[in-house]
């Protein structure tokens, strides 16, 4: 049994290598360019994606949070819709994160900022000084060598 190899759009018309694609896009019947904005990661959907979902194995728990920073190979980018239908497996239970402004700091943000300034205001402790002095003689990268001075 013979097998026939179909050449693809791209090859028929004589460009050949896979890099030339971009430059012969339009004419190997391709309709549009392809698009930087996330998509749906559901087949058949071309609605831009809202949500991130994410799977915990070890706690049995799909994760459907807001879209995350950029895409992840073990992440699936989804639509309003299709978040909002999204059932887990039997035994499984969905964690929905939701963040009502995206543009917003959330209060844990803003109290996190605030502890951190109250942290680098407090004045620091004097150390102790040891009853007697070391004094650097030597370095070598991280390394130093100290020596007392009794």
């Amino acid at each position: 049994m013979a097998i026939a190899r179909v050449p693809t759009p791209a090859r028929r018309r004589g460009l050949g290598h896979p890099a030339s694609l971009a430059v012969g896009r339009a004419s190997a019947g391709y309709p549009q360019p392809v698009s930087l904005l996330r998509r749906c990661s559901r087949t058949a959907c071309g609605r831009p994606a809202a949500t991130t979902l994410t799977y915990v194995y070890a706690d049995q728990t799909a994760v459907l949070g807001p879209l995350a920073t950029y895409a992840e190979p073990h992440a699936y980018d989804l639509c309003d819709e299709h978040s909002e239908r999204l059932s887990a497996p039997r035994g499984w239970e969905v964690l929905r994160l939701v963040q009502d402004d995206p543009h917003a700091h959330s209060s844990d943000d803003l109290l996190a900022l605030a502890d951190a300034v109250r942290e680098a205001a407090q004045p620091r402790p004097v150390e102790e000084r040891a009853p007697f002095e070391m004094r650097e003689v030597a370095r070598k990268g991280h390394l130093r060598v100290l020596r007392s001075e009794d």
